[in-house]
């Protein structure tokens, strides 16, 4: 039995809530207002996986009268954690926790890999390829000489089939001399052709979805993404693949591991 469609069972909603009243210390007195509080205890809550990724929270209604609280306390601490991206709204749907994807940044990996390494089903959703005339700014990219053939693959990528970015791949045509050859992931259709990448890089910045991205990836226009740009290598030096991705800022984090 569920608290819902797609909710957390029944007797974990019991055990959130005892969390969250005990975390909250909602009977003390205190200065904090009441929704920053219930928005700590929350945090603590999806820090300790009482609420697993991706799983639905109990309602505004049932939190507020199972916690003895204003609906407007449990919507403002709601929406504080929905600005942080720690909980997921939409359209026709149970708020909840969010699914994200760490990557550490220092490991050179495909978004495949990636994906399979987290228990996701990678997928790809074709937009366009081609083989063509490098344009100059691709060229440059790639140290290509005027007039080199390149292939373009645009896709949308997928984890258990839900859009995770939006990728668009630049590869030599003498590495990849046909962009049909690609079927699932770019880097296994490269080795197989013994032209495996070893060394990348990469730079990260912060973007907002224009129109287009937003309907693919099912965000808002203007809402936050992750862009990456990264150049991948040979061994010999050469530059196999020119990539500028766009990701769901929601959905997809870099982890970096630092030392002193």
């Amino acid at each position: 039995m569920t608290d819902g469609q797609s909710g957390v069972a029944l007797e974990h909603t019991d055990q959130l809530v005892t969390y969250l009243r005990d975390a909250a210390r909602l009977d003390a007195d205190s200065p904090t207002a009441l929704y920053q509080r219930l928005e700590g205890a929350f945090r603590g809550a999806i820090r300790e996986a009482l609420i697993p990724p991706g799983a639905a929270i109990p309602g505004e209604r049932d939190l507020a009268q199972r916690l003895n609280l204003s609906r407007v306390t449990v919507r403002k601490a709601i929406k504080a954690l929905v600005d942080d991206r720690l909980l997921v709204q939409r359209p026709g749907a149970r708020t909840s926790v969010a699914d994200r994807v760490e990557k550490p940044a220092g490991q050179f990996t495909s978004f495949s890999q990636d994906m399979l390494a987290r228990g996701h089903q990678p997928g790809a959703v074709w937009l366009g390829r081609e083989r063509g005339v490098a344009l100059p700014a691709e060229a440059m990219a790639l140290g290509l000489s005027p007039g080199a053939e390149v292939c373009r693959l645009n896709r949308l990528r997928t984890a258990d089939a839900e859009p995770m970015a939006v990728e668009f791949s630049v590869v030599p045509a003498e590495f990849l001399p046909d962009p049909d050859l690609v079927t699932t992931s770019l880097y296994e259709a490269l080795e197989a052709l013994g032209h495996e990448p070893v060394r990348a890089l990469q730079r990260l910045r912060s973007a907002v979805a224009g129109t287009e991205e937003a309907r693919l990836l099912g965000l808002s226009r203007g809402a936050p993404v992750l862009e990456i740009e990264r150049r991948c290598f040979l061994a010999g030096g050469r530059a196999v693949e020119y990539c500028r991705s766009r990701y769901r800022g929601d959905r997809y984090d870099f982890l970096m591991e630092l030392q002193r």
